[in-house]
């Protein structure tokens, strides 16, 4: 089944989650960086028309410069960002969702010759509709996703309920699941709610509504309420 959200535990046991981007918003945002590039490319054409030979040599190391390497600058120095992804909300990180490294970059962008095999990005297009994140060849030799961007908003009021403590022996995968369940409760529904709290009942001996009151005062405490 499909899934776009990848998610990643970090060594100090840190679920990171990031929901990647599919094909047609990359080749929106592919379209915005080259719309930029050409523009550039045809200002410079425009100023070094007097050059002769020289203005073309200039033309042609600009040309090289920003095909390989704008990706690369902007992917490194402005957040993974180049200004296509950032118009779409996108970004290039590793594929352990740490920020991209120069070495990366530099290697994802230069694999695009295969990705553009036979023509127009075939190759990349049908690797990205294959892969379960939908990688690109060059991302999967670089180790490197494209997922959106997250803005940081203000963490959501968590249920007012007396904290209570958990009861003994509680293992820490369960203690995950209760704040888990707790933090997401403007994002379940009633029922769904219900349901989870019920997967607990060998741990609380309750059900639906004193399941769910139980586990979010258990909760309110495991997050330092006291």
């Amino acid at each position: 089944m499909l899934d776009t959200i990848c998610e990643v535990e970090t060594p100090e046991g840190i679920d990171l989650r990031a929901r990647v981007a599919g094909p047609v918003p990359r080749m929106l945002a592919f379209a915005v960086d080259l719309l930029y590039r050409s523009l550039i490319l045809m200002a410079l054409s425009i100023a070094l028309a007097f050059a002769g030979r020289a203005g073309w040599g200039i033309w042609l190391l600009c040309f090289f410069l920003l095909e390989w390497f704008y990706p690369v600058f902007f992917e490194v120095l402005r957040g993974g960002q180049t200004p296509g992804k950032k118009a779409f909300g996108l970004m290039v990180v590793n594929d352990n969702l740490t920020p991209i490294s120069w070495g990366a970059s530099i290697l994802r962008n230069l694999l695009r010759f295969a990705d553009f095999v036979p023509f127009a990005y075939v190759a990349g297009i049908v690797s990205m509709t294959l892969s379960h994140h939908f990688q690109r060849l060059g991302d999967m030799a670089a180790a490197t996703l494209v997922v959106y961007r997250q803005v940081d908003a203000a963490p959501l009021p968590l249920p007012e309920v007396v904290p209570l403590a958990p009861p003994r022996g509680l293992q820490q995968q369960d203690q995950r699941a209760i704040i888990d369940l707790l933090e997401r409760h403007r994002e379940l529904s009633e029922a769904r709610q219900y349901e989870l709290a019920n997967l607990l009942q060998p741990l609380t001996g309750k059900r639906d509504r004193a399941a769910l009151d139980y586990l979010r005062a258990v909760g309110n405490w495991l997050l330092g309420a006291r």
